[in-house]
């Protein structure tokens, strides 16, 4: 019994366990980890450097679901400015908008300048 009690909050992961998940191989580890990376704004410090990074991804989903997460932690995210207004040019149009909604959490006056509506 003591096993499970002490594994019960395995699940939830530090957030650096959830930093390094950014660079699995697998597609759904990676979106894994940004989704859990959202709940931690108190490690916005850690982990706004990995979602920018995330930015970079091969994969749309990620590129756009990290976009989405930056915008969650709103001015703490401000770092990310310049690497957003980057993705408002991704090949892709669903990070673009993504992306354009993360400026306005984060910087509305940046977002503005970009051309972001």
């Amino acid at each position: 019994m003591a096993c499970v009690m002490a594994c019960a909050g395995c699940s939830s992961g530090s957030t650096a366990h959830w930093i390094g998940q950014l660079k699995s191989p697998a597609p759904a580890d990676r979106l894994q980890a940004i989704r859990k990376l959202q709940d931690r704004k108190a490690d916005a410090a850690q982990v706004v450097p990995a979602l920018i990074d995330a930015l970079g991804d091969d994969v749309t989903d990620v590129r756009r679901t990290a976009a989405g997460t930056l915008g969650a932690f709103g001015p703490e995210a401000q770092s990310a400015v310049p690497a957003l207004t980057a993705a408002l040019r991704d090949r892709e149009p669903s990070v673009r908008k993504s992306a354009g909604s993360a400026l306005k959490q984060i910087d509305p006056a940046a977002a503005h300048k970009a051309g972001v509506k």
